[in-house]
């Protein structure tokens, strides 16, 4: 059991580092992301080595018993080393001579961390008392050994303090990001980084309880190896919501606007470009330049199409559908809908009215804020073009027209 959800997170985890090592090696000048990788990377073997089967295998690999436990707290160590230049990082302000001084700083915390943990290592070789594998109950299993608890204090001392510094500079950094996916993704970081915190505070007063004969296995071995597993899991989730966020968000544009897209662009195959750039790739490949490419062609429609709409079409629209008590939202998603619509149908039979609107585009967002709403604006048009309230509409537009011709 325990096998396959360590194996299978430290998996995904792999993966997670692997995707964003491409982008690193494709901008090597991005230091914070060269540390995400690195500190996906320290959660990822940390998954792998809570494996019990993997961390008895690579203990009988090397002969030395519970030396996996060394090597997953180093990954766990090498994530705080990070943590910590990405904090100095963040705080060292404008200007070459504070990037210098945040560099010299990084590398004497880095120093520092690496002697705390060859001096806690050394506490390991020193004070190990048996050769018994204690891939569940390491920490409980040697509250009187001197030297493994050295290992171990040391190991929380550089862990929490790490987290603690992380968990505090996150939020405060995403405040200044808005509502961006970097920002949601930090806000999430530092949630795994607070509940990090707990599992050693449930190592430290397991501890604590242990010296005072009276241990509390359920604490240490149960409560804190349950909070730091979904604190990684947490840490990664911060650390791919920058990059699967868009994706996703795009992935859902797409899934609302193709059959709009097809819909219009149908009747107007001049419009599209070609779609050789993703044709024969995987169905997730360039989202976001697919969703955008899509919304520019259904704009490209109705501008070409605004001549063949009636210039009163969507005032009508509007009345009708204010009758039904829609919201804003809804009414200019259901004018733009009929209009589009009516411009087709026109357009199709080579009618041109004698007054032609001016435009049929109701919003049209161009910042980042509003090209997000313009987005959920053409996805409410594609959920309402073949609506009643539009079928109703459309067919007073076509009586009236008859009526008019006649």
């Amino acid at each position: 059991m325990f096998d396959v959800v360590y194996l299978c997170f430290g998996a995904a985890a792999w993966a997670l580092v692997a995707y964003k090592a491409v982008a690193w090696f494709r901008d090597r000048s991005n230091t914070d992301l060269g540390l995400a990788c690195l500190m996906t990377g320290g959660v990822a073997t940390v998954f792998l080595f809570s494996a019990p089967s993997l961390y008895r295998g690579f203990d009988r690999l090397v002969g030395v018993a519970n030396l996996a436990m060394v090597f997953l707290y180093s990954s766990v160590v090498v994530f705080a080393a990070g943590a910590l230049v990405l904090l100095l990082r963040w705080t060292a302000g404008e200007g070459e001579a504070a990037r210098t001084r945040a560099r010299t700083r990084a590398r004497v915390a880095v120093g520092v961390v690496a002697l705390l943990w060859a001096v806690a290592v050394t506490g390991f070789a020193v004070g190990r008392p048996d050769a018994v594998e204690h891939p569940r109950d390491f920490s409980t299993a040697y509250t009187d050994a001197p030297g493994v608890m050295l290992f171990l204090v040391l190991y929380l001392a550089i862990f929490g303090a790490s987290l603690a510094c992380l968990g505090t500079l996150c939020p405060r950094y995403a405040a200044r990001l808005g509502g961006s996916w970097l920002a949601r993704g930090l806000r999430v970081l530092a949630a795994g980084c607070w509940l990090g915190l707990i599992y050693c505070a449930c190592k430290v007063i397991g501890f604590a309880l242990s010296w005072a004969g009276h241990p509390a296995l359920w604490l240490s071995n149960g409560v804190a190896p349950l909070s730091a597993s979904v604190a990684a899991i947490l840490v990664l989730a911060g650390f791919s919501l920058p990059a699967a966020g868009p994706r996703v968000a795009a992935w859902r544009r797409l899934r609302r606007l193709t059959p709009l897209w097809r819909t219009v662009t149908a009747q107007t195959p001049e419009v599209t470009m070609d779609g050789s750039r993703w044709s024969g790739r995987w169905p997730f490949a360039d989202l976001e330049w697919r969703a955008n490419r899509q919304m520019a062609e259904i704009r490209d429609v109705q501008r070409g199409i605004r001549r063949h709409v009636e210039s009163d079409a969507i005032d009508i629209v509007l009345e009708r559908a204010r009758a039904v008590s829609l919201d804003d939202g809804q009414l200019a998603a259901v004018a733009e809908a009929a209009a589009l619509r009516r411009g087709l149908e026109n357009r199709a039979v080579g009618h041109v009215p004698v007054h032609g609107a001016d435009s049929v585009v109701v919003a049209e967002g161009r910042d980042a804020t509003e090209l997000a709403a313009e987005y959920e604006h053409l996805a409410l048009v594609a959920d309402v073009y073949h609506s009643p309230l539009i079928e109703t509409v459309l067919t007073e537009l076509r009586q009236r027209s008859a009526t008019m011709r006649s």
